[in-house]
């Protein structure tokens, strides 16, 4: 009798074991929506799909683009409400929320791709980071890089300083802040929509405007222009994210899985981008553009002392920008 008893005693126990240990081999996959602005034809989305693929072991990625879920600017408040758990979000949206992150949106504070990741990577991106985790709840991938801007001008004259640009009517999107990134350029800014910015150009209502040379190819900018001035005066970037529940809902060895998965994504997105942007580059040279470097250390120096005399600085973290320059 007393070794029946073991055994059965011995049996109830590892049945109860195997109760315990079941939902966690059983757990589904999460599902997890994603929201981003541009469409399914950016190398962006390219980039979303190979994340897709590398973590589908782990969990089921839901993309939705060309802002079908929700419209830019409202995907933050959708994660927070448990109505999203990954987006792509500007780092402006961060700022409307927290100020302090308004200091990762201006002019000349990334020199290239390359800086912008290895700020991300660093303790003082790690700081921002966790700053945007604790307040808003999401947890920030990493920068998904789409250009940098540059000055265009219908003008002949030779710009290598903001000195050189005094005068110039640089179209600037609507916004103070984008007005402020003008005058920071040493340039008269004027705004004006974007879809009027060739005819503007074509009849001299403007002299340039900016933006990342894929725009000036898919504008057609390069036929009502006379060259290009390679300021590199803002790197474009989103922020991957995920939300931070979901982010926490995974295992240390999946969320491990997931990290490195979307660093090779972001890491390949960002190459495509920069060796489009050079193709570009050169393509404008042969189509008859005057396409050259300024120097933009004095760009630099111009643009953050202007921001760091303004208002605008009042609420950036002490010491950040000297550390982000210091990378």
């Amino acid at each position: 009798m007393m070794k029946i008893a073991r055994r059965t005693a011995l049996g109830l126990l590892a049945g109860a074991t195997l109760l315990a240990a079941g939902p966690a081999f059983a757990q589904d996959k999460p599902t997890l929506k994603f929201s981003a602005v541009f469409s399914e034809q950016d190398i962006r989305a390219e980039m979303m799909k190979k994340l897709v693929a590398d973590v589908s072991d782990i969990a089921t990625i839901e993309p939705y683009y060309g802002g079908t879920l929700f419209k830019q600017g409202a995907e933050i408040i959708a994660i927070q409400r448990g109505n999203l758990e990954m987006g792509n979000i500007a780092p402006q949206d961060i700022a409307n929320q927290i100020p302090a992150f308004s200091i990762l949106t201006s002019a000349y504070l990334f020199r290239d791709a390359a800086h912008l990741k290895a700020f991300f990577d660093s303790e003082a991106g790690a700081e921002m980071k966790k700053m945007a985790e604790d307040q808003l709840g999401i947890h920030i991938l990493g920068p998904t890089y789409f250009g940098t801007r540059q000055v265009n001008l219908r003008t002949d004259q030779k710009v290598m300083t903001p000195a050189d640009m005094a005068g110039v009517k640089l179209r600037m999107p609507g916004g103070e802040a984008w007005q402020f990134l003008g005058e920071a350029l040493g340039a008269n800014p004027t705004p004006m929509a974007y879809a009027e910015v060739y005819t503007g150009l074509q009849t001299g209502a403007i002299d340039g405007q900016d933006n990342p040379l894929p725009n000036v190819e898919n504008m057609k900018f390069y036929e009502v222009t006379k060259q290009i001035v390679l300021t590199s005066h803002l790197v474009g970037y989103d922020l991957l994210v995920i939300s931070r529940d979901a982010y926490e809902g995974m295992s240390d060895e999946a969320r491990a899985e997931f990290d490195a998965a979307a660093d090779e994504a972001i890491a390949w997105s960002t190459e495509q981008h920069l060796a489009r942007e050079e193709a570009l580059a050169e393509s404008f040279k042969e189509r008859g553009l005057e396409v050259y470097t300024p120097d933009v250390d004095a760009f630099r120096a111009h643009a953050q002392k202007m921001y760091l005399d303004s208002e605008l600085s009042a609420s950036w973290p002490e010491g950040m920008l000297e550390k982000i320059n210091a990378l």
